[in-house]
């Protein structure tokens, strides 16, 4: 699929989206709190696809275009824009932490469209190239993941959703780990 085509999907997925969290709860904090959750989902959608295929990059480009790390900049970036929103406007206390570990996966998430056009055109190494991918793949796979532990744990009462939902999005991100790991010790013993 064209970059141009699945971006244009991913950014309609997202106006829908908006429209549908402000027509379940009306113009609120609490449809912005809405919204950026499963703006948030869908990232993880997409993060998935990422995190289980990057072996498999003709699937990827069939999928998700030879751009697949410029379109999760796309949707992450939304993402971003509506959970500043919903911070700045609800008044959510940052925890720095959080917010360090957050801003380096954000940097990370548009760094590396740009990494994998350098590594496209020739000008980084494969060797680079698959250290910075590695990093960048566990790295985000750990801000999901802690995304929802503390949900799950119910350190964050007001983060919106069920525990049901936390449940289930923890189970999803621990088991993409776990299919990972299956797959890195199937290639072991082939070698």
């Amino acid at each position: 699929m064209s970059a141009r085509r699945i971006t244009l999907v991913f950014v309609l997925l997202e106006i829908l989206i908006v429209v549908a969290g402000l027509a379940l709860e009306g113009f609120s904090i609490s449809a912005l709190q809405t919204i950026t959750r499963f703006s948030g989902r869908l990232s993880l959608l997409l993060f998935s696809a990422i995190f289980l295929l990057h072996q498999k990059p003709k699937i990827l480009h069939a999928w998700l275009s030879e751009k697949f790390y410029l379109l999760f900049a796309v949707v992450h970036g939304i993402h971003l824009f509506e959970l500043l929103g919903y911070v700045y406007l609800s008044g959510v206390e940052l925890i720095p932490i959080r917010l360090a570990g957050g801003f380096l996966a954000y940097a990370l998430i548009f760094i590396m469209p740009f990494l994998s056009a350098y590594h496209a055109q020739g000008r980084l190494s494969l060797e680079r190239f698959y250290l910075a991918q590695t990093f960048f793949l566990y790295y985000i796979w750990l801000i999901f993941f802690l995304t929802y532990l503390p949900r799950v744990q119910g350190k964050l009462p007001n983060a919106g959703g069920n525990y049901a939902e936390h449940v289930a999005l923890l189970g999803w991100v621990s088991t993409m780990l776990g299919i990972k790991l299956a797959g890195l010790i199937q290639f072991k013993r082939k070698r």
